[in-house]
């Protein structure tokens, strides 16, 4: 037949679940801690304020950037949290973070171009990188050194072709929060090679001590940075698919291009639910990454007491990267045995590239604390018996 996919979607990779693929549907008490789903619910004063728009008739075409006055109150946000000095134009609504980062990598990737990713990764940015016909090349960060940002392990994979540096901060898999001088040797870089950097700050609010800092509030980095944002993890708002993309004035409207004929504008009412989060009581949120601080608490402690298995610091976002390696298992391995022996679902490290070998991912944000203690036990369990 003459009919046939196109070949962005035949010589890309395949869309990969990991461990939620091999999870789903199975009897059993299981015990899901390999989605980064919040355990919260979306907080009540977001809600009304969405069912008041619905009900007000806020349900017709909006503006195709976002609703004006949300992105008046998220250049606020902006300036004074994250150091970035933007106007409301230089913001775009988003359904979610994910469209946000098709569309930059839609609108700045040419076919043949490259896309270097620091290792561990998070997967998905790779299919969005392939569909816009680039290169996705790794540079592995150093275990041992808690996956700090190292020039040395960076500048060799930079070539004629590399066009973006995708940054995850803070870093989803191992929990990182990077450093002002870790970030000044992405944005060294960046300025050296005439780069860009397309910045994932989604756990931005959920940090436990240790400071978030934009990149594009360092010095001439806003005019090179796609910085995206997200209401998905700190306000338990996943399921709304609501974020936001920050871009200096020359990159607007490429992105503009991209999703206006991608889907015209987010749905409208649910904006003015974001404007509640964005407005309302900080309180709200402080409570909920402080219950977050609490299940992080809980999991590296009783990783740590578990037989070869040790965790590191987790400065933010909600998961636990133990490495595993003094186990003599794999990671694949590991996570594909805690299924079948204990129900405890998490994620193989090696589900983010070779640089997570011998580590799990773990997420704890996603379960209230009895749950997580039963997962705990189990895995105790387990580990005792190997």
């Amino acid at each position: 037949m003459a009919i046939r996919p196109a070949r962005r979607i035949t010589d890309t990779s395949p869309k990969n679940f990991g461990m939620f693929s091999k999870a789903i549907g199975l009897p059993g008490d299981l015990i899901h801690l390999e989605l980064g789903m919040p355990a919260e619910d979306t907080p009540q004063h977001i809600k009304n304020a969405t069912i008041a728009a619905l009900q007000a008739g806020h349900v017709h075409y909006s503006d195709l950037q976002g609703l004006p006055e949300l992105r008046l109150a998220l250049s606020h946000k902006l300036k004074h949290q994250n150091a970035i000095n933007v106007i409301a134009d230089d913001i775009l609504v988003t359904n979610g973070l994910t469209q946000g980062s098709f569309a930059a990598f839609m609108s700045f990737l040419d076919e043949g171009d490259e896309v270097l990713l620091l290792a561990p990764y998070y997967p998905q940015h790779i299919g969005k990188a392939e569909l816009a016909g680039a290169k996705v090349t790794f540079a592995p960060l150093d275990a041992a050194n808690g996956f700090s940002i190292n020039r040395a392990l960076i500048e060799p994979l930079i070539t004629s072709a590399t066009r973006v540096i995708v940054l995850i901060n803070p870093c989803n898999p191992t929990g990182r929060v990077y450093s002002h001088s870790e970030l000044q040797i992405i944005a060294n870089l960046v300025q050296e090679y005439d780069l860009l950097v397309i910045s994932d700050e989604v756990y931005e609010e959920i940090t436990y001590g240790t400071p978030h800092i934009s990149i594009a509030s360092l010095p001439d980095m806003k005019e090179r940075t796609i910085s995206l944002f997200a209401f998905t993890k700190a306000y338990a708002m996943d399921g709304w698919r609501l974020g936001y993309v920050v871009a200096a004035e020359a990159l607007m409207p490429p992105l503009l291009k991209i999703t206006t004929n991608e889907v015209t504008h987010v749905n409208t009412f649910i904006q003015y639910g974001a404007l509640a989060a964005v407005t309302g009581d900080t309180l709200v949120l402080a409570n909920m990454v402080a219950r977050d601080r609490e299940r992080r608490d809980l999991v590296v402690g009783r990783l740590n007491q578990m037989p070869g298995v040790t965790c590191g610091d987790v400065q933010g976002a909600i998961y636990a990267f133990p490495d595993i390696k003094a186990t003599g298992l794999n990671a694949q391995e590991c996570a594909d045995r805690l299924l079948r022996d204990t129900g405890v679902v998490v994620e193989a490290g090696s589900f983010y590239g070779a640089a997570g070998e011998g580590h799990l991912r773990v997420c704890f944000g996603c379960a209230e604390i009895d749950v997580l203690t039963d997962a705990m036990d189990r895995m105790q369990r387990f580990f005792n018996s190997l």
